[in-house]
């Protein structure tokens, strides 16, 4: 039995209900043993630990292998456990020691606990899928999807807040690329707020951003570029003089929860920065002349790559419209922790996408931007430009992050980026088939599935070896 030198084993739940599937009552198997009954009303009561000579005596009477009692897959399920329940949808936050308890004393109803998780999570994700953004499903919403949603709905355009910005970056001279003063001396002049480029004292000291309003000091990272601090003051700013427009848009009926109203303002606010840095006009010009070189764009206007990417996706201004694009940045688990759309382009609201999208090939190129045509199940298809960024601390040892960005637009949008020269846009040889995740995805002839596709029965033969994972029954062979 694996455990450590001086580990107490613990194990009534288990010798319980093996003693129980024996059909045995405690006298009989106190006897049996040759213990006393209560004693071994002490070891089924955890009053009392298991010891190596009742262990044996236990697997020679019973015929039960000593690993029976170990406790390798506790951890395990714990970890299981303790997922399943932090899910806001169960609405409980459990301690550490109260979970280890469950999974020692009841493991068979922890075990039921961790399946209906992962049936409920494989509901609510197929229910989201085939519904589609904005649509109810009936099911519990998390705060982020209901901003996803809000944000959706705009088509990633908020008319307002781009007409306010545009007019404040005219009024306070925003010159593109040295946008700080002009914010720092606003807040100074208009707020009497001064900024600090040092982290706030105390368990704050990590923040990015940080404004106490008693001492009136904005406190912002000394190691932010001119960019991210230009956006950083830009976002104070909306707080501060846009505060009731940004209560007003997120008094929206969609976002059904304080939680939600409170992300929808913040993410308002930023969609105000990213506007402010780069003003509707200008910048749609400007994209436009460099054929949205994300690269130039950032130079231009002195500010981040992903800050452009974002910024392209929501230049929906009716009379003077861009690239409809979709945004998304993913990590290298799959996750997505970005998506803006103004376009139709359904993400997965759930876990990871389809493994052949050009995002992920991104982090095997490290900084090179890739290109992909890609075609959905249903037949339409996009170009999608895809990168990498990465994200460290100050100093040796600092924190790294990595993520991949990804462009996309419909094809018949992809010959004005600057990315599709040299592609075989019309060539539907150079399109590669991808879905919206393996669960929901139709394709039954995917070689790099995860999982069995929608519909069909599974062919199960032990005499045939496919190249598809998971060969089905085809609607004609039923």
């Amino acid at each position: 039995m694996n455990r450590t030198p001086g580990q107490k084993v613990y194990a009534h739940a288990k010798l319980r209900r093996l003693r129980r599937d024996h059909g045995l009552s405690q006298v009989e198997l106190a006897r049996r043993l040759g213990i006393s009954t209560s004693y071994l009303n002490q070891l089924e009561h955890s009053q009392r630990p298991l010891t190596a000579p009742v262990l044996l005596r236990i697997a020679e009477v019973l015929g039960t292998d000593p690993e029976f009692f170990s406790d390798s897959g506790a951890g395990r399920l714990t970890a299981d456990l303790r997922a399943a329940l932090a899910d806001e949808a169960s609405g409980e936050e459990l301690p550490a020691d109260e979970l280890a308890e469950v999974v020692r004393d009841h493991p068979a109803v922890a075990r039921a606990l961790v399946a209906v998780h992962r049936r409920y999570r494989d509901a609510v994700e197929r229910a989201v899928t085939l519904a589609g953004p904005g649509e109810s499903t009936g099911l519990p919403a998390e705060p982020h999807d209901e901003v996803r949603d809000f944000f959706y709905e705009h088509h990633n355009h908020i008319a307002e807040l781009d007409t306010a910005a545009e007019d404040d970056a005219a009024a306070l001279g925003i010159v593109p690329a040295r946008a700080a003063d002009a914010l720092e001396h606003r807040l100074a002049s208009r707020h009497g707020i001064r900024v600090v480029a040092t982290a706030p004292p105390g368990p704050a000291a990590g923040d990015v951003r940080r404004y106490d309003p008693a001492a009136r000091l904005l406190h912002l990272s000394p190691w932010l570029t001119d960019g991210r601090r230009a956006f950083q003051l830009a976002t104070q700013l909306a707080v501060l003089e846009h505060g009731p427009l940004l209560e007003h848009l997120a008094d929206a009926p969609s976002l059904g929860s304080p939680a939600a109203t409170a992300l929808a303002r913040i993410g308002l606010a930023n969609y105000y920065a990213g506007a402010l840095l780069m003003p509707y006009t200008a910048f749609h010009a400007a994209a436009e002349e460099l054929r949205y070189d994300v690269e130039l764009l950032q130079t231009r206007f002195g500010v981040g790559f992903e800050t452009v990417c974002h910024r392209l996706s929501t230049l929906q201004r009716p009379g003077l419209r861009g690239v409809p694009f979709s945004f998304l940045r993913v990590d290298r688990a799959g996750n997505i922790s970005k998506r803006q759309s103004a376009t139709d382009f359904h993400f997965s609201r759930l876990g990871g996408t389809c493994p052949l999208w050009t995002v992920y090939e991104a982090f095997s190129a490290p900084g090179r931007i890739l290109t992909q045509v890609a075609e959905m199940p249903d037949g339409k298809r996009y170009f999608w430009a895809a990168t990498t960024v990465t994200r460290s601390g100050p100093g040796h040892g600092a924190p790294r992050t990595t993520f991949a960005l990804a462009l996309g637009c419909e094809l018949r949008h992809a010959h004005r980026l600057v990315y599709s020269e040299g592609v075989a846009l019309d060539d539907p040889r150079a399109a590669t088939p991808i879905g919206l995740g393996c669960r929901i995805c139709e394709r039954q002839d995917c070689v790099q599935r995860a999982r069995p596709p929608a519909g069909g029965p599974l062919v199960i033969d032990e005499n045939r070896r496919t190249t598809v994972p998971y060969p089905v029954l085809r609607r004609h062979e039923h």
